[in-house]
């Protein structure tokens, strides 16, 4: 695997602080960039509009960035290469993921949009969870990065490929890791069952788990965050919004991508009721929460404009008053409430 630049770029921006993913070398900022707003997700951004939403986070001090072939069939992937290739390459954290292989086809139409993302349909997606096709998959992604190496591999939603995944893609990212092309595993769904397993059998490093662990759905709370604890694995949680009913609740707000049950609104709006009687908008409360957990890293936020990624920032940087998780403790019925932001080790 061929080096494409070590860059070199000058960085006055204050970047957040470093927290060590498991044993393994690769770390994570407490706040990370997720990657599929600059795919395309939901809505078309040109090249340029994408740009300055990387910059931005990178001025916001944002020093992690998740991506993976399924974002807007590779677009994410290409669009985060140019934004970091000319970056020193030890001042930023970048994952990608495998288990969906990108097929080109022979007479492309039509878009993306049945997969949610703003693109042409030029290529469709294979789930390959075969040790050649994970190899295959992270060859792709770094010729689309323009990069010699990412951080963290990920396996992707390997839902209903569960021994294939343990099998044949763990083995091959280990061997991946053995030669230091990536620095650490990690599996990434929106379950908690199936990780939980993964963390129990196998030496991967972090978990990125979606939606499970927010203050609508502490699910993973008794399985998979104590063996996460008990194996040394980290635990990124990503969906912390819950697709966005804890962002801002509305008879329209979605859950898990789904209209919203009213049960849900109605707890929705009693959550931003008790942040608001604390000055402290329900979206900043949302993000902070999984920090509570010792076994939480980072938190990953979906961002696709500049004005996201300032308002993630500002809301991750808010004081927060004790009292305000103290009420939330009773109001969702919390287990955890969140440390300051930026603790952990700096590596």
């Amino acid at each position: 695997m061929t080096p494409h630049g070590d860059g070199g770029a000058t960085d006055t921006s204050r970047p957040l602080p470093r927290v060590p993913l498991g044993r393994s070398a690769a770390w994570t900022t407490p706040l990370a960039f997720g990657g599929a707003g600059v795919g395309n997700l939901f809505r078309a951004i040109d090249d340029e509009e994408a740009a300055r939403v990387l910059e931005s986070a990178w001025d916001e001090g944002f020093r992690t960035y998740d991506t993976a072939p399924h974002y807007g069939l590779g677009l994410s992937e290409r669009r985060l290469g140019d934004a970091l290739r000319a970056r020193p390459r030890d001042t930023y954290t970048l994952s990608t993921k495998v288990g969906r292989v990108l097929d080109p086809l022979s007479a492309p139409h039509g878009d993306d949009l049945a997969h949610g993302f703003a693109v042409p349909a030029t290529h469709r997606r294979r789930q390959d969870f075969t040790a050649d096709g994970v190899r295959r998959s992270l060859e792709d992604s770094l010729g689309r990065l323009g990069l010699d190496r990412v951080d963290i591999v990920y396996l992707h939603d390997p839902d209903d490929h569960e021994r294939q995944a343990l099998d044949e893609a763990y083995p091959a990212l280990e061997q991946l890791r053995a030669e230091g092309v990536i620095r650490a595993i990690g599996v990434g769904m929106n379950q908690s069952a199936m990780p939980t397993r993964f963390v129990r059998d196998t030496d991967i490093d972090v978990v990125l788990l979606a939606g499970r662990y927010t203050l609508l759905d502490q699910s993973a709370r008794d399985d998979l965050l104590p063996q996460a604890l008990d194996r040394h694995v980290s635990v990124v949680a990503g969906g912390v919004f819950n697709s966005g009913l804890l962002a801002a609740p509305c008879p329209d707000s979605t859950y898990d991508y789904a209209t919203a049950p009213a049960h849900l609104l109605d707890q929705a709006l009693h959550l931003q009721e008790v942040c608001g009687r604390h000055g402290v908008p329900l979206r900043a409360a949302a993000a902070r929460f999984p920090l509570g957990h010792p076994a939480v890293a980072g938190v990953l936020l979906g961002l696709s404009s500049t004005e996201q990624v300032h308002d993630a920032a500002a809301q991750f940087r808010r004081p927060v008053p004790d009292a305000m998780w103290r009420d939330l403790k009773t109001a969702a019925r919390l287990v955890d409430v969140p440390r300051e932001p930026y603790v952990g080790q700096r590596v």
